[in-house]
């Protein structure tokens, strides 16, 4: 399911055009997505869990060159589902 698909589905559901059921689906992406830069865990209950997490720099292999590199320290998005979730 791509994001037409999800938002054919929320207008379809909630009895919405499919207008309104984009710009409510955006406006939950959007809302997600500024939690997460803002450093904050998104807990949906019976669905999972976002939140950020750091990963440290370490090293890696450049599989063109064989050469050793360095990864640089990231911060990551991280979705635990729920254990509910498709049950």
């Amino acid at each position: 399911m791509n994001k037409t698909d999800l938002i054919n589905e929320v207008a379809a559901k909630a009895s919405l055009s499919k207008a309104d059921a984009k710009a409510a689906v955006n406006a939950v992406f959007e809302s997600i997505a500024q939690a997460l830069v803002n450093d904050d865990k998104v807990q949906l209950i019976g669905f999972g869990t976002f939140g950020m997490v750091e990963k440290p720099e370490r090293q890696g292999i450049n599989p063109r060159t064989k050469e050793t590199i360095t990864i640089a320290a990231r911060k990551v998005c991280k979705f635990k589902p729920a254990d509910t979730l498709g049950k």
